[in-house]
This record gives C-alpha cells, structure tokens and sequence, in this order.
C-alpha cells in the first residue's frame, strides 16, 4: 500500500502525463488544416475519461471560429449542436445527468447549426476508434443520428476529427448498419 505522499506523487505524476497527452492533441489538432479552414466548428463538452475540449474552445473563440456544443435528448437518439456564445456562457449551463454542461431543454434561444450555416467540422469523442473510420460511442446513437441530419443539409456531412487517446486505438470496432465513419482519428503519437 502506497503511503499518502507517495499516492499525492502517483497522481500527480498521472495528471501531468494526461496534461501532456492533451497538449500534443491540442497542438496537433491547432495545426491541422481542417480546423484552421472551418468557421463553423462543433465539439463535446468533455467528460472525465476524454480529451479536455476547454483550451479547444478558448481557441475557437480567441480565433472567431462559431462555436456549437451538443445537447442531448436522454428520452430519445436526439441532438442538435447549439451555439455557444463564451466561456461565461459555458459555465452557465446547467449539467446533465452524465456531468456534462448542455444548454437546457428549454432553451430556444440558440442558434442551432443545422437550421442556420451547417457546419464545417466535428469534433467527435468516443470510447474507441479504429483506422477504417468506425467509432465506438456510448451506444445511443446521438452521433451517428446527427451526422445523418447533416447529410441532408445543402452543406452536406462536416468533417469528422474524433479526439482520442492512443489506448482507444482498436484494430477493430463493431458496428451496425447505422453507424457513420468518421475522417480521422488524432491521438498523442499521430
């Protein structure tokens, strides 16, 4: 068993490497011409076990980038990306049963990105990846669902960058008939 200091030392030796994990992603993702060439950009609201989106949406906004974030219908496979207006509005969103900030089921006064421009780009978390573009999500389908929506939209399916750690690299993901392949996957050693 591990005295208190030496645990203090373990997890802070872990949150160090987390931190340069998403620091190589960031900049990765910071030079990556998709994302410089799109104005119109939606991304997760991270959770815990995924790739820290915060310094992603300073950069959006440091850049003029629009910026759009998920909201979720826990009753069924509905989502719309709503525009977020700033990092103050971000920390007004109430948080969900998952831990995760949205805009309320009520609130009508965002810009959604489908009724309006489309979107550029979309930055896609998940549980795991492979290199044919198939994508394992947390099984409701909000993703794929949406990414069918776009199809339809005159702008067409955005480009799709899902953000991961190399751990989540499959040799291959199982799907079904409706899941929807991603562009790329970036990761720390990309």
């Amino acid at each position: 068993m591990l005295s208190t200091t030496d645990a203090v030392f373990a997890l802070t030796i872990r949150i160090l490497n987390l931190d340069f994990l998403f620091i190589c992603i960031f900049f990765q993702l910071l030079r990556h011409p998709k994302y410089m060439s799109s104005q119109r950009i939606a991304v997760f609201l991270n959770m815990n076990d995924e790739v820290y989106t915060q310094e992603i949406i300073k950069d959006m906004f440091k850049c003029g980038k629009s910026c759009f974030i998920p909201r979720y219908e826990s009753t069924s496979r509905h989502m719309d990306m709503l525009k977020l207006n700033s990092l103050q509005d971000m920390e007004t969103l109430p948080l969900t049963s998952w831990n995760i900030r949205q805009p309320a089921k009520n609130d009508s006064s965002r810009e959604e990105a489908l009724a309006s421009g489309g979107l550029d780009l979309i930055l896609m978390p998940g549980l795991g990846f492979d290199r044919a573009g198939n994508r394992l999500g947390r099984g409701k389908g909000f993703y794929d669902n949406y990414l069918e929506r776009c199809k339809k939209h005159p702008k067409g399916k955005p480009y799709t960058i899902a953000l991961a750690f190399k751990e989540q690299l499959c040799q291959e993901v199982p799907v079904d008939d409706h899941d929807v392949l991603i562009d790329e996957v970036l990761y720390e050693e990309k």
